[in-house]
């Protein structure tokens, strides 16, 4: 699936640009955040690589293919829960895939251990916390073994506990071997969790940076007075 590359990447509902040639090459390593104002168009670029979204133009190359191969996960700021049973919501999701009722039930206990909810396997779904349905959000993508996790705002409306558990399960993620690209507007998680920054303004990257470097020395005047802008603190940036 690596490299991935996009090239003039375009989506234009009714005709407005909110992708406007979106130009990006990432590795398979990692974790990626992607920062913007709102309406940069950082959910619709996590669509379009989801397939959830027609593109109006560009190419997308996965490691030289036209097309994923299929080891691709996306967990969403709010995520849809079965009316179902926690472990079944888990379980649920391995049906896809060529794997027979054991290896999938071993799979799901697995991944809901790592989270802290295998205690709640049996519990309804809907009956979780905010912080507890995102935990579960992403077990469910994890017992995937996805090769790329996409995530768009995953602790957008959760406490400091919540949001760090949900961290935690993040870097276990990616110390696993899965590419982790992820929206926030959270700055503080993007300097906890990024290796790398992209900043999309104006339905283009602006600027592709590894994050101490973007965070110390932003090169574009748009991700320096968006920095300036967002932080409740003057900043003065390393020359």
């Amino acid at each position: 699936m690596f490299p991935l590359r996009i090239a003039g990447l375009r989506f234009a509902p009714e005709g407005r640009p909110v992708l406007d040639g979106v130009d990006l090459e990432l590795s398979g390593e990692g974790i990626t955040v992607i920062l913007g104002p709102n309406g940069a168009g950082k959910t619709v670029l996590l669509r379009l690589l989801a397939g959830l979204l027609p593109a109006a133009g560009g190419t997308l190359a996965w490691g030289g293919s036209p097309l994923p191969d299929g080891r691709l996960a996306m967990v969403f700021q709010q995520p849809m829960l079965l009316r179902m049973s926690i472990f079944t919501n888990v379980e649920f999701a391995l049906r896809p895939q060529a794997l027979n009722a054991a290896e999938r039930r071993r799979r799901a206990q697995e991944v809901l251990e790592r989270v802290g909810l295998a205690g709640r396997a049996r519990d309804c779904a809907r009956l979780l916390s905010g912080g507890e349905r995102q935990r579960l959000a992403l077990a469910r993508a994890w017992a995937m073994r996805p090769r790329l996790l996409l995530l768009d705002e995953p602790t957008a409306s959760l406490d400091p506990s919540a949001t760090e558990q949900v961290e935690r399960i993040v870097r276990e993620i990616r110390t696993e071997g899965a590419k982790v690209l992820m929206t926030t507007h959270n700055l503080g998680q993007a300097t906890r969790l990024a290796d790398d920054i992209v900043f999309l303004a104006a339905g283009r990257v602006q600027e592709h940076a590894p994050a101490q470097r973007f965070f110390a020395r932003p090169q574009s005047p748009a991700a320096r007075a968006y920095l300036q802008g967002e932080l409740p603190w003057r900043i003065a940036f390393d020359r």
